[in-house]
């Protein structure tokens, strides 16, 4: 699920997301100081609490056009 945009074109990346290997919960890696985020096109890490696999998310666009 996406939230609200933090203040820049890109969408607000949920703290965690399911993994697609194992079903468990993957924790946001990436940080940003408050009241910053993420810029489409940048990368987020998240890592699987039961498999430690890492996924790499690419930041989308803002679909509604800003």
């Amino acid at each position: 699920m996406i939230d609200e945009p933090t203040g820049t074109s890109a969408p607000r990346l949920p703290d965690t997301i399911t993994c697609v290997e194992c079903g468990g919960p993957c924790g946001m890696l990436t940080r940003y100081a408050e009241g910053f985020g993420p810029e489409p096109g940048d990368i987020v890490a998240y890592r699987c609490a039961h498999c430690l696999d890492r996924w790499d998310i690419e930041v989308p666009e803002d679909e509604s056009g800003g």
